[in-house]
């Protein structure tokens, strides 16, 4: 099984391009790039991961970048082997508070994954939790962007989803089509892991991933399934025991 592992998760760890030999070590045979990755000299981390065998197929890109700087995307995208790119994170000032706000920004990544067609290439977005927080309408935020974007699609990530207070399973069914990657990540029982911002290695926390893992691949089975951790305290622990655990579903 093609294993992936959000470089997100190993921000910190200093050299990301050592850290990829520990991954393929354990087992993983992709990487999901983001942000602080695509500042390093680009082909001499796809030389580290192809001496090591990994690939990156996946990768968060900014909305701001994949409307305003796409040759760059589109030269990254290249660069690194990526097929889909997802928009990661809204910061809290630039959240919409109403339905057409949120449809609004569907419709922005429709008009970016139009172009992306021609090089090859599918725009997504990443949720957090406030996706699929309820809006005063009742309407879900996550409903309007793919209602708007109908051509785009989903990276979901089923913790937050959990956060945001919605059951994953509803989503997967009616999505499943459009879900081309999926977060692996687990949370604490309540009161644990604080130090991790309540985040739990795979298969150590409170979510069915095993449940969820089968769901997933029935449903979306088209779906990569990339590992993640926002905030680990040990990165070759989580990534260690993740893959792990995440092997027995």
């Amino acid at each position: 099984m093609n294993v992936s592992f959000q470089l997100y998760s190993s921000r910190n760890v200093g050299d990301q391009k050592e850290f990829l030999k520990t991954l393929a070590d354990l087992g993983y045979t992709q990487v999901e790039g983001f942000g602080g990755i695509y500042d390093e000299d680009a082909p001499a981390f796809r030389a580290a991961m192809d001496e090591l065998g990994l690939t990156m197929p996946t990768g968060h890109m900014a909305l701001d970048d994949l409307e305003n700087d796409f040759d760059r995307v589109v030269k990254l995208a290249n660069t690194f082997g990526m097929t889909h790119l997802f928009g990661p994170f809204l910061m809290p000032e630039l959240r919409p508070t109403d339905a057409d706000g949120w449809r609004a920004i569907g419709a922005r990544l429709q008009k970016v994954q139009d172009k992306a067609r021609d090089h090859g290439l599918t725009i997504g977005w990443h949720n957090h939790e406030f996706e699929f927080e309820p809006l005063a309408t009742g309407e879900i935020p996550m409903d309007l962007i793919l209602e708007a974007g109908p051509d785009v699609m989903f990276e979901a990530d089923i913790a937050w989803i959990i956060r945001g207070g919605q059951d994953p399973l509803t989503y997967i069914k009616k999505y499943g089509d459009r879900i081309v990657a999926a977060h692996v990540k687990d949370i604490a029982p309540a009161g644990e892991n604080l130090d991790e911002d309540g985040w739990a290695d795979v298969g150590t926390g409170t979510v069915d991933w095993a449940g969820l893992t089968a769901a997933l691949r029935e449903y979306a089975p088209n779906a990569r399934f990339i590992m993640e951790h926002d905030n680990p305290s040990d990165i070759a622990r989580f990534a260690k025991q993740s893959i792990e655990n995440f092997r027995k579903f």
